[in-house]
């Protein structure tokens, strides 16, 4: 049970892994009353983030003896306008990673086997590795097909060692999949774990203590700040901010001027403060649908239609989840790779396939797709709440082609 730690001032200067909530108080320093805050303090968290190395490339290169210790990239073909799903460490020495157009990637790599994604393959694995994580935790949340936290405060197998429990984990990784390896980070919040698991793969395990993480992140370059994206790294390399030191010396006040509520983040992290709780899987955060497009199309009723096709499957996958959203998000990717991404709030009348399609073309509208071919085209439903059945019942979805 949290307690209320006396107003010391040694418990005033108390840092994250507590999570601190401040209550406007008076106490008496020396037998003279001052106002100072009161802080409550909970129990540390223990929090784990697994990321499978090079997963669906380890997986190929498992199953085909014929691939290992060469590069091997999974991803679309390069001769049809693919993208590098993931790569082996063999690949990325020659400077190929995921995101990275295919065609680019073999120039980079002219020797490396191009392999599709098989998520038949890759699923089965995924769900084993769930099994395994909610045997140690109830407290699971899956990022993604290959990476995932787990809250280990409290655990199935009553070990006070996170460290410990995530070495069980990386052994039992090995031992199930077939010799498949995992990078781990243990910290007391997310974002220390998330950065940890990155910090030393494949097959890493990095800890991240509440003493060492004020000389960790000084010396951590901003690229490896999880949630700083690359456009952002610019801007903070611009004015000579390359290390987490260096970040730590902009006031919140600069921080929001130059990236509005990021610069909060921005501030918490480079500190080791984030309050994020593990969130077990249950409702989803968001629902989407993208396409790549065989060719750049600089087609407007072309790119319309297709517009209004990913909003009509995405309100029919949202509601077929037994959910709906607030906020509707189009993303559009240029044919220089140039990323913009445009969001609204919607009301619920515009819940409608027609509507909703309407309101997706308006947002790209906004983000000039009609000026210039476009590469990558995408909409999402985000702040999703539960579809309340009779409330719903006489809405009209209208999913017929223009």
């Amino acid at each position: 049970m949290p307690k209320y730690r006396s107003p010391q001032k040694k418990h005033l200067s108390a840092k994250p892994p507590y999570k601190i909530t401040f209550v406007h108080a008076f106490f008496k320093t020396n037998g003279v009353e001052i106002n100072y805050p009161k802080r409550y303090i909970e129990v540390m968290r223990k929090i784990i983030h697994i990321d499978m190395d090079a997963f669906f490339a380890s997986v190929e290169q498992r199953d085909r003896p014929e691939c290992r210790g060469k590069p091997v990239i999974v991803g679309g073909s390069p001769q049809r306008r693919g993208v590098v799903s993931t790569c082996s460490y063999e690949a990325r020495a020659y400077g190929v990673h995921s995101a990275m157009p295919s065609a680019t990637a073999m120039r980079l790599c002219p020797q490396a086997i191009f392999i599709e994604p098989d998520f038949r393959k890759y699923l089965p694995i995924s769900l084993k590795l769930r099994e395994l994580f909610l045997s140690v935790t109830d407290l699971v949340e899956p990022v993604s097909i290959d990476e995932c936290y787990l809250d280990v405060t409290e655990n199935k197998l009553h070990r006070n060692s996170a460290t410990q429990i995530a070495e069980y984990l990386q052994r039992e990784i090995q031992l199930r999949t077939g010799g498949l390896t995992a990078s781990a980070g243990v910290a007391y919040n997310k974002f220390l774990a998330k950065v940890a698991s990155d910090y030393r793969k494949p097959g890493g395990l990095t800890v991240i203590t509440p003493n060492n993480a004020e000389n960790f992140l000084a010396d951590l370059p901003i690229k490896r700040f999880h949630g700083i994206g690359a456009v952002s790294a610019e801007k903070l390399a611009a004015i000579n901010v390359c290390y987490g030191r260096d970040l730590k010396k902009l006031d919140m006040a600069t921080l929001q001027s130059m990236f509005g509520k990021a610069g909060v983040f921005y501030y918490n992290i480079v500190r080791g403060i984030d309050d994020r709780q593990v969130e077990v899987e249950g409702q989803p955060k968001s629902i989407s649908r993208e396409v790549t497009l065989e060719r750049d199309s600089g087609d407007p009723r072309r790119n319309r239609i297709i517009l209004r096709t990913l909003a009509r499957k995405v309100l029919r996958k949202t509601i077929s989840s037994g959910f709906l959203g607030k906020t509707l998000t189009v993303k559009v990717r240029f044919a220089d790779f140039r990323c913009v991404t445009r969001s609204m709030t919607i009301a619920e009348s515009d819940l409608k396939g027609e509507t909703l399609g309407q309101l997706a073309v308006q947002l790209a509208v906004k983000a000039d797709f009609t000026r210039q071919p476009v590469r990558l085209l995408g909409v999402g439903l985000s702040n999703l709440f539960p579809l309340d059945m009779p409330r719903w019942e006489q809405l009209q979805f209208d999913f017929h082609e223009d």
